[in-house]
């Protein structure tokens, strides 16, 4: 082997869409497609690597206005590179640096970072110039060979109430896959939600299910996690309202469920004059129960005022909030403090699995299991090689970097569509109004509850 590494020599950045159920949350419904980023690399011996990160045209500028700092580099220099960016970052017009602590969608953007998916790129050829998985490059190494995850479940409507002109909803009524089917089906009632626990249990063998929350009353939700539980008794499982309800709401709703909930999620958030830490911290006060976030804690300074108040347990630190580098460090910070690290997702193709499958595999500890939103975009997949989830566990390649290679003939494809659509950023809003007329967001309004 070359012990000079290699120079890239080129980067791509390609926008993507993909197909989306009508997924319900507090900020309304997802529309029939969303976004993503790619980022491609090539170097000079012929390699080449990738990493995905969300989506819209502001994303995308800040990527290709980078191009020029990342081009010529050594590989091995990757940590120079986002240095480099880092420095000459200045904040967003309309960053108020509140992050998205009331869930406001329009402000996602300026929590996730763009430079990460040229950092999961970069790293992904510096595993494949050393011969060695990228875990193997984060924090003390490889830690496990399958990483444990959970069944992200949504409440789904009626995806024919949706009447705009052009792209539609994916119907998959025809196909042979139970799961393909009923994911684009009307899924509202608790019997519908246990038929979703066991037809995921059935394709991917979870055996700990996360229900996405803020959608309808909070007994009705309670009661769909009692039916959840009743059908899977030895199963974790948690919710997450997304801040949803108030804190006499949350304490009244959650204090004698501990036999049914395993931790909350970002149960209540700001009101009253006070952050969401400190709304937190006094749910965890009244309830004990564990809590977890991925709204309160998205930079370090949030998490050092988290931390202090002890209004957190388990911190969800998405690999595209904090990069590669960082939601490694945060795993590690965690576990010599006695606390938890998981993950959390969005929308996503099979890139993105890849890499979680890579920072779960480095996380030390007993990492909380990884959600992840590809078990609804699964058979639209970029990879010629997507990591499989077994029994419940994503399988970690063993191949050298990111371990996988992408499909570039359906690249181009979910790049045409990315094209043919008329936003490129994510709105909940749009969709939900063909539900409700005139519908507006409330972060204090479950989005069916009007």
């Amino acid at each position: 082997m070359n012990a000079t590494s290699p120079i890239i020599t080129k980067m791509q950045v390609i926008p993507v869409a993909g197909y989306d159920s009508m997924l319900m949350t507090l900020s309304g419904a997802h529309a029939p497609c969303f976004t993503r980023n790619l980022v491609i690399l090539t170097d000079s011996a012929g390699h080449t690597g990738i990493g995905e990160i969300h989506g819209g045209d502001y994303t995308c500028e800040c990527l290709n206005a980078v191009k020029p700092l990342v081009e010529g580099q050594p590989v091995a220099c990757y940590r120079q590179v986002l240095q480099r960016i880092h420095k000459l970052a200045q904040r967003a017009e309309g960053d108020d640096g509140e992050g998205i602590q009331t869930l406001d969608i329009s402000k996602l953007k300026f929590v996730v970072k763009s430079e990460w998916a040229i950092e999961c790129a970069m790293m992904d050829l510096m595993g494949q110039f050393l011969g060695v998985p990228m875990c193997q490059l984060l924090g003390e190494g490889q830690q496990r060979t399958e990483v444990e995850m959970l069944g992200y479940m949504f409440y789904v409507s009626d995806k024919n109430k949706y009447t705009a002109p052009g792209i539609q909803y994916l119907d998959e009524s025809s196909s042979t896959d139970p799961w393909f089917r009923l994911r684009r089906e009307e899924i509202l009632t608790p019997e519908r939600m246990v038929e979703e626990a066991q037809v995921l249990h059935e394709k991917y063998g979870f055996n700990n299910f996360k229900l996405k929350g803020g959608v309808l009353r909070g007994e009705e939700e309670m009661e769909a996690l009692r039916a959840i539980k009743k059908a899977f008794p030895d199963a974790r499982i948690n919710i997450d309202p997304n801040g949803a309800w108030s804190l006499e709401e949350a304490i009244r709703l959650c204090k004698d469920m501990h036999d049914v909930i395993t931790y909350v999620e970002d149960p209540c958030g700001p009101e009253a004059g006070y952050s969401g830490r400190e709304i937190m911290r006094e749910f965890k006060n009244a309830t004990q129960f564990q809590v977890a976030t991925n709204m309160i804690a998205t930079d370090w300074r949030q998490f050092y005022h988290t931390i202090s108040l002890n209004a957190c347990d388990i911190i969800l630190a998405d690999p595209h909030f904090w990069g590669f580098d960082g939601t490694i460090r945060m795993a590690q910070l965690l576990e010599k403090w006695g606390l938890t690290w998981g993950v959390h997702s969005n929308n996503h193709f099979d890139i993105t699995l890849a890499a979680f499958a890579q920072v779960g595999a480095a996380a030390p500890g007993e990492p909380a299991p990884l959600d992840t939103h590809w078990i609804w975009q699964d058979g639209q997949n970029l990879l010629l090689d997507t990591p499989q989830i077994v029994n419940g566990k994503l399988q970690v390649p063993d191949a050298p970097g990111l371990g996988v290679h992408l499909n570039m003939e359906r690249v181009m494809q979910a790049n045409a569509l990315y094209n043919s659509l008329p936003s490129h950023d994510r709105d909940d809003a749009m969709a939900m109004q063909y539900l409700i007329p005139n519908w507006k967001y409330d972060h204090k309004k479950p989005c069916l509850v009007r």
